[in-house]
């Protein structure tokens, strides 16, 4: 039986059968008389969507949840999210008592019924102990249900039980979640607090998904939340989620948008193919990241705060630092589409290459756009603090206008690292000044590939150190 507790104050994968992809691995050579990268294929994990289609068009196209708000959304932030937002009155739904077989039993009565809007107490810790649907301690939710929270209204999988998430969104299914903590999921699949298969639907108003695991066993992907259908994510917390592969806090296949919301503090754990410390956009995945902040994740393999597998990843007025991987601290790209912004990318790390971003194509081409940024106070300990832009099978073109790279350091390239004939980088009326590199390629180290600083637009590369740049036509000192 499950248990209460008042306080006060894509289709589920395993590990070895959905995910086949590229995994990445640099390693230092030379090149042309000066140390550069090279790249070896060594695989990175890749989880299955669900075959199902998506009768729900696009993320934007939803009814908004503010539409049907609970009655703390006169109130933002605290424990169940952060931000502000639109504030409507809420609509009458049906209380269900601090009880979390009566919870369960409220949610199987909506889906017969073709959905509800349930009001869950206050100050109420539903506790989940056991599963009871496809992995679950909640049943799938197979229709249109908003479950309203308020002030430490919270559903967590009880500690010492067996392992289960705790929501399943099916196909057909409709989630919306106001004003709720949801935490303690434990998964060895993917998907630790919440999984949406496709064509199937999740919203979060002002809540909060923290501290739950994926891939107990090893495997699985996307710490918090794993998206196979269309997920919106609002005025929400997502913090402090692990995964054992890929995607720490949210992973996405379907499509994702992240409205005024905080990715922090989560973590993809594997060493090889662990991307995406905060958001991990797989294969066919459409990521859209508005007014928010992803900071403080950490990614084994590549992307601290975002990464990107051939997939299309548009990330506007965000705040993208303190996060840390062994390539590309805050951003990676690897194949498919990249846009910046009104973007902030400072004080990231790659212990290997690409402090800030780092953008390759080895299984397919990329495009990046980086627009009115900056890029700033980043670290990649080999090559490229700012960027790394490397072509390595196909072409990676990246293009920078009005942003600065600044303050940037790393041995090789300490504003940006260009490697292979197929790699560009234009830049347009962008101020690269005062970036480090140990060795060489202070401002700019282009090995290969082709730089246009189109200078005339207003584009300067000065007080670099030791030098402003490297094998660049039109770059002096």
């Amino acid at each position: 039986m499950n248990h209460q507790d008042h306080t006060r104050g894509y289709e589920p994968v395993r590990p070895d059968e959905g995910r086949r992809g590229s995994r990445w691995r640099w390693w230092a050579v030379g090149l042309a008389g000066v140390t550069g990268l090279a790249l070896t294929t060594t695989g990175v994990a890749v989880p299955a969507a669900e075959a199902a289609g998506r009768p729900l068009t696009s993320a934007d196209e939803r009814p908004s949840a503010d539409e049907r708000p609970s009655a703390d959304e006169r109130r933002s932030g605290g424990e169940s999210g952060t931000g502000k937002g639109k504030k409507e009155p809420k609509p009458k739904g049906v209380p269900v008592p601090c009880d979390a077989d009566k919870l369960i039993a409220a949610i199987t009565l909506a889906n017969a019924r073709g959905g509800a809007v349930l009001d869950l107490a206050k100050k109420c810790t539903y506790l989940l102990t056991a599963t009871i649907d496809e992995g679950a301690g909640l049943p799938v939710i197979t229709a249109p249900i908003t479950l309203n929270g308020g002030k430490h209204t919270t559903i967590k999988r009880a500690a010492g039980v067996e392992e289960f998430r705790i929501v399943t969104v099916g196909t057909g299914g409709d989630l919306t979640l106001n004003h709720l903590t949801v935490t303690g999921g434990q998964t060895d699949g993917d998907g630790g607090a919440i999984l949406v298969n496709a064509g199937g639907a999740l919203t979060t108003n002002h809540s909060t998904v923290t501290r739950n695991i994926a891939g107990s066993d090893g495997g699985g992907s996307s710490g918090g939340i794993a998206n196979n259908g269309i997920t919106t994510i609002k005025h929400s917390t997502v913090s402090r989620n692990t995964a054992a592969t890929a995607a720490g806090g949210i992973g996405n296949t379907g499509q994702l948008a992240i409205k005024k919301s905080s990715v922090t503090a989560n973590m993809a754990n594997a060493v090889v193919g662990g991307f995406g410390g905060g958001v991990g956009s797989f294969p066919g995945g459409t990521t859209v990241v508005t007014g928010s902040t992803i900071s403080g994740n950490h990614a084994g393999d590549a992307g601290g705060g975002a990464g990107g597998f051939n997939a299309n990843v548009t990330v506007t007025d965000t705040a993208i630092t303190g996060n840390r991987a062994s390539n590309g601290g805050a951003v990676f790209a690897e194949g498919g589409m990249l846009a910046l912004r009104h973007v902030t990318v400072t004080n990231n790390t790659a212990t290997l290459q690409g402090g800030g971003l780092s953008l390759q194509a080895l299984n397919a081409a990329t495009v990046a756009t980086v627009a009115d940024s900056t890029i700033a106070h980043n670290v990649g300990s080999l090559n490229g603090g700012g960027i790394v832009n490397a072509a390595i099978a196909f072409a990676s073109t990246v293009d920078v206008r009005n942003t600065h790279i600044t303050a940037n350091q790393a041995t090789f390239g300490g504003g940006i690292f260009n490697i292979a004939a197929d790699a560009t980088v234009t830049l347009t009326n962008t101020k690269v000044i005062k970036n480090i590199a140990i060795s060489t390629g202070g401002g700019i180290l282009n090995s290969g590939g082709t730089v246009n600083l189109n200078t005339a637009t207003g584009t300067v590369v000065v007080k670099n150190r030791p030098n402003n740049c490297v094998n660049v036509p039109g770059c002096v000192g």
